[in-house]
């Protein structure tokens, strides 16, 4: 007979009442179920868990005090855990682990989580560490629940993608380059260019993937910086070109330290996704989350266009 819960649950009424019979009562069973239980497990372990030599007082044997121990260590987390998953068979509690492929996802997602947070604050949220080039096999490996990406690779058939929002990538070069004065850059223009780039696969680069690419356009020099702001302050100082979402541009662009260029005659537009799978994307938590990224996008980012429902 393995140790069960109930018998913790069992040791504990024990001690907190002090008689068989008040602690039968309180777990709803019989004084003589409630003895047949003590008496199965010392038979089966060949200890007393009852101290019956002290008179009328009912104690505890030092095997009883040991399992009462054990009781006192389990039992709460098991209720916790009982709380826990009664909230998140209401939808109001669960976690929700997210990773993200891109570098500037910070500037509109961590006004999201902190909003989220306000009103799911039973949902543990976590940011995945560093930034993922290839986030889908997080989710898979269940050590992601959402990732955020634009042009995902052939993905799994329980992987469930969620629009969030257009944004469109221009290119961003010093006020005093000869481009600057363009009306739009076309792929020939960044071929003898220093061309400066987060330290990722071209695959996963916009501007390469969906401008320059399917122009065969390959730079002349390729610059890689790891951080937003040092591409921005590289550009202002004449150090070379580069390609960012639009919102990102912030107050480079606002001060004239940048200029800020579509790139064709209609723009670079792409989708920014969540992937999620498909059991969490039918948990009412996940679906709230996606809800106030859009409607944080919507309220505070510039650049972008609403594509809910899309």
């Amino acid at each position: 007979m393995p140790i069960e819960i109930r018998h913790l649950r069992t040791i504990e009424a024990v001690a907190q009442f002090g008689s068989l019979a008040a602690a039968a009562q309180r777990l709803h069973l019989t004084q003589s179920a409630l003895s047949h239980q003590l008496r199965g497990l010392e038979a089966e372990f060949g200890v007393n868990i009852l101290d019956r030599e002290r008179g009328s007082q009912l104690r505890l044997s030092p095997a009883g005090e040991e399992l009462l121990a054990a009781a006192r260590e389990v039992l709460p987390r098991v209720r916790q855990l009982q709380e826990e998953l009664k909230r998140r068979a209401l939808g109001n509690s669960g976690r929700l682990r997210i990773a993200v492929e891109c570098h500037t996802c910070f500037d509109w997602l961590t006004p999201a989580m902190d909003r989220f947070r306000e009103n799911w604050p039973d949902v543990e949220m976590d940011l995945v560490s560093g930034f993922q080039q290839d986030p889908l096999p997080l989710l898979q490996s269940h050590q992601a629940d959402l990732t955020v990406l634009t042009a995902p690779d052939a993905m799994a058939a329980d992987i469930i993608l969620h629009p969030l929002f257009a944004y469109e990538v221009v290119a961003l070069v010093n006020p005093r380059h000869a481009l600057a004065n363009k009306p739009y850059l076309e792929p020939d223009d960044f071929l003898e260019e220093t061309l400066i780039t987060y330290p990722v696969e071209d695959r996963r680069l916009d501007l390469f993937r969906e401008f320059l690419q399917p122009a065969g356009i390959q730079p002349w020099r390729r610059r890689h910086a790891e951080l937003t702001v040092i591409i921005l302050q590289l550009v202002a100082s004449g150090q070379g070109i580069a390609a960012l979402p639009s919102w990102a541009v912030g107050s480079y662009g606002e001060k004239g330290y940048v200029r800020a260029l579509p790139l064709g005659p209609q723009g670079l537009w792409q989708t920014l996704q969540a992937a999620t799978t498909a059991e969490q994307s039918e948990q009412e938590h996940m679906r709230a989350f996606l809800d106030e990224i859009r409607a944080s996008v919507a309220a505070n980012l510039l650049g972008v266009k609403d594509i809910q429902g899309v």
